[in-house]
């Protein structure tokens, strides 16, 4: 009862930013915190699983770790995207071109 309490939140936190990935697709700024929103729900699940069964947390501190990394990486693109084209708008990035 106790651990579906505890997994049941991070569990509904995951499903609202998968929902809000799905739904808004017109910026790339959006999506990119709506990602970023997951990423933090599931390091939630993660560290709520390792301390209930009394592990040691570095698992969490390695996937904080790749979980700034895409940030970056992310954010990168979106500079990127905004100077060569002047916004964030999907609908103005045509991949076709080269």
């Amino acid at each position: 009862m106790l651990m579906g309490m505890y997994c049941g939140l991070p569990c509904i936190l995951f499903l609202v930013g998968v929902f809000v990935f799905v739904s808004n697709r017109k910026h790339l700024l959006s999506m990119l915190l709506s990602l970023e929103y997951v990423v933090l729900s599931l390091f939630f699940l993660l560290f709520i699983f390792l301390n209930l069964m009394d592990y040691s947390s570095f698992f969490s501190m390695v996937f904080l770790t790749f979980s700034v990394c895409e940030g970056a990486l992310g954010l990168s693109v979106l500079v990127s995207m905004i100077r060569t084209h002047g916004n964030d708008y999907f609908q103005t990035f045509n991949v076709l071109q080269c």
